[in-house]
């Protein structure tokens, strides 16, 4: 007999799952692979979270997030669309279907000169200088380029796609009922500005992934319009967000790991496995929510349809059942288990090819051009409560000249 999930005693936790404050949950962890957070569960441990992100029963808490954030504002509750975040079942399986091939390793490796020529020219005006507010001079304006090619947007818009990026994320923050008129004035300019990009390319189609997503078919079956629009904005704003703060969390990083800085300039070959380290020792995305589509008993526990849960990628990059070594950093160790940041299951990040493919090129560049990297004052993180996290100011010095 499974025991209900309201009847355990667990440890708590109030919802520190970001930033540095860490204490609470490798607490919770030691206890329990299960700790109780404001709205719902949280998950501590590796194994917990890879197979609840992997059970169909559990759903993308995305769907939820108006009700959890408390907003009731019919603008933000009445235009809400599918969208291949938080699709399940069937529909999901044939968004991805449909837009998987344009997502590919070998498409990922087609921008990798762009992204090289882009961050060798964000590098050029600060490698005399010597130091660096690297958040807005390198992290900040890396990838929107890089977004705008792959779309066929004129690359002078990366200020505008900038900019939206920012406020339409605000809905992932937990402040976001404080933002709505922001949120929704960016999500309405950015409807028009995809509208108008798409209706220009079925005009005129050209060699970029925009084209490629109108003309994608399986078996007859192709995007509607909706569905277009919401990939493409989801492209074109997770694709902004997540990797420049992901950037600035990997070299805030190394700032205070010399040694695997020199090591990674040294060593390029090592680029691969540097990103998959540091986004398991620091992400930007340090978690995710699931809620019970049905009654579902796991591990002998019973939750109810509805019940919240947390898979903690935080935690679950530093669980010391998986790892010994957990807490060392370390690019040269071989992991053997994936990084969660990413996620897993059916939700896996469907830019995870362009993700890696941008930062790896970025540390190929940034370890030859700024060496001695080391940190010119104290790091500034954005609030505990923000979705997508990391430095909100990044000061660095190094030596110069290269």
């Amino acid at each position: 007999m499974a025991t209900p999930v309201s009847e355990l005693e667990l440890p708590v936790v109030d919802g520190a799952d970001r930033g540095e404050r860490r204490d609470q949950i490798d607490a919770a962890r030691e206890q329990h692979w299960l700790a109780r957070a404001p709205m719902g569960y949280l998950l501590t441990r590796y194994e917990d979270c890879v197979k609840v992100l992997r059970d169909a029963r559990w759903f993308s808490a995305l769907a939820l997030l108006n009700q959890t954030r408390g907003i009731d504002d019919p603008r933000m509750t009445e235009r809400q669309r599918p969208s291949i975040l938080s699709t399940e079942g069937t529909e999901h399986l044939r968004l991805r279907k449909l837009v998987g091939p344009a997502f590919t390793p070998k498409q990922a490796d087609s921008m990798r000169p762009l992204m090289r020529e882009v961050v060798e020219g964000l590098v050029d005006p600060i490698a005399e200088r010597g130091r660096s507010e690297f958040v807005t001079d390198v992290c900040d304006p890396y990838p929107i380029p890089i977004i705008c090619a792959m779309v066929g947007a004129p690359r002078e818009d990366w200020q505008l796609f900038s900019r939206l990026a920012t406020s339409v994320f605000r809905f992932f923050d937990e402040d976001a009922r404080d933002h709505v008129d922001e949120i929704v004035e960016a999500r309405l300019e950015m409807d028009a500005y995809v509208t108008a990009l798409i209706e220009e390319r079925r005009a005129a189609p050209a060699d970029d992934l925009l084209t490629d997503l109108i003309r994608v078919e399986e078996e007859g079956d192709r995007l509607s319009d909706t569905e277009l629009l919401s990939l493409v904005e989801a492209l074109i704003l997770a694709g902004t967000d997540t990797t420049r703060n992901q950037l600035a969390c990997s070299v805030a990083l190394f700032a205070r790991h010399p040694d695997q800085w020199r090591l990674l300039a040294e060593r390029p070959e090592l680029a691969p496995r540097a990103v998959e380290e540091t986004m398991r020792h620091l992400g930007a995305i340090r978690g995710t929510g699931r809620y019970a589509s049905e009654d579902i008993e796991y591990r002998d526990v019973a939750f109810p349809t509805g019940t919240l849960m947390f898979p903690s990628f935080t935690s679950a990059n530093h669980d010391p059942d998986l790892w010994a070594d957990a807490e060392v950093f370390d690019i040269t160790a071989e992991r053997g288990k994936a990084q969660l940041t990413f996620g897993s299951g059916i939700h896996f990040c469907l830019g995870a090819s362009l993700a890696r493919a941008e930062l790896q090129e970025a540390f190929l560049v940034l370890s030859r051009r700024l060496p001695d990297l080391e940190l010119d004052g104290d790091i500034t993180w954005k609030p505990d409560g923000t979705g997508i996290w990391g430095p909100a100011e990044l000061p660095i010095r190094f030596a110069p000249g290269h």
